[in-house]
């Protein structure tokens, strides 16, 4: 088993059409997104322009969710509202608009991939996933098999678990948590 605290003071900004973009990770890392050749990729967002149109690219779905405020988008011309931490799932190549200035959490996935999920909890988990992605959204402490670890608000935590070992999770406030299994 393998984790990784990514602290979002590492993360380095890339501009996008609408803000700046903060790769987190991308996985494999050897991927590169350019080349559109990566099983995932965790990054959070600046959303500066309105109205916005995010990248668009086949073959992966995404996962979206706002950390300061709500998000009144248009997806494929359908206009839908997500309030803040409310989890909005898409295809990368549908056409999205964004009419909301903010800052969000992206998670990209291959569609070749299995299973994957993303759910906003507080409580314990009991998980067997290859891959574990736990985002803070404020300053917490999860622990992982009696291990601590302190995370700062969008600190990123990834557990590369392989060998599909059972891992206790506690979170000491809310998370972002997902998990991914090829």
């Amino acid at each position: 088993m393998n984790i990784r605290l990514l602290p979002k003071k590492d993360s380095k900004a890339s501009i996008w059409s609408g803000g700046l973009t903060y790769e987190y990770m991308i996985y494999p890392e050897i991927a590169n997104y350019t080349d559109r050749d990566f099983v995932f990729r965790i990054s959070s967002a600046t959303i500066e322009k309105v109205p916005s149109e995010f990248t668009q690219f086949k073959g992966y779905y995404r996962y979206l969710v706002m950390l300061d405020n709500s998000l009144d988008i248009e997806v494929n011309k359908e206009k839908k509202i997500y309030e803040k931490y409310e989890i909005m799932e898409f295809n990368s190549d549908d056409e999205v608009t964004s009419y909301t200035k903010g800052i969000d959490f992206n998670w990209m996935v291959s569609e070749k991939t299995g299973h994957h999920k993303l759910e906003i909890t507080n409580g314990n988990q009991n998980c067997d996933a290859q891959i574990i992605i736990l985002f803070s959204l404020d300053t917490t402490v999860i622990k992982i098999n009696e291990k601590l670890y302190d995370l700062n608000p969008h600190d990123l935590l990834v557990i590369e678990n392989l060998e599909k070992e059972n891992i206790m999770l506690h979170f000491s406030t809310e998370c972002v948590y997902g998990i991914l299994n090829f």
